[in-house]
């Protein structure tokens, strides 16, 4: 369960400044050991969720990328702010075999520097920024409310019709591959 830890550490940072490394620290090595069930999950059969998630092509791409630079690839993503899908690169070092030390420490520090830019904010911004969104907040509460319930009522109508819309007995692109072989129930015994 994702917990928005960016900002946890911008309040921490703006109310004791004193304290911002150990907080960018603790964040850091919280989000590394969670990012650890993707990647085990990853490594225990991702590859199909991996393939229904992304195309043949950007699979490739991943792999490709991972063989050449696997710490990077973990790190940068992770250095990235929140709406960066981390979670599918994790899952794919599961899938390439990342050793977990490496994918760990990469996570660490991809993660320790987002933190600790956030805290920097914090420290030199934090006060006017929390005042300035408490003051548009309250100006514009029944817009942020009705943006809000019409995002909702628009995200449950895509979930409902991707639930009852979609193609019964889909295939798995690694399934297509092995359909050239016969059925074993279908061929006669000798």
């Amino acid at each position: 369960m994702p917990v928005p830890l960016d900002g946890i550490v911008f309040g921490y940072a703006a109310q004791n400044h004193s304290k911002f490394l150990l907080y960018c620290f603790m964040a850091a090595l919280c989000s590394a050991l969670g990012s650890l069930v993707p990647y085990y999950i990853g490594r225990a059969g991702g590859e199909l969720f991996l393939l229904k998630r992304i195309d043949r092509k950007r699979y490739e791409q991943l792999r490709d990328r991972f063989e050449r630079q696997e710490f990077l690839a973990i790190m940068i993503p992770a250095l990235l702010p929140p709406p960066t899908p981390i979670k599918l690169f994790e899952i794919a070092a599961g899938v390439f075999e990342m050793r977990p030390l490496a994918f760990t420490l990469a996570i660490f520090i991809g993660k320790f520097l987002q933190f600790l830019v956030c805290a920097l904010l914090a420290i030199f911004f934090g006060p006017t920024i929390l005042r300035t969104l408490t003051e548009l907040l309250h100006e514009h509460v029944g817009y942020i409310l009705g943006i809000g319930g019409i995002i909702v009522v628009l995200l449950i109508v895509w979930v409902v019709r991707k639930l009852f819309d979609r193609p019964k007995g889909t295939r798995f692109p690694v399934e297509e591959a092995s359909s050239d072989l016969p059925d074993p129930d279908l061929v006669p015994e000798e």
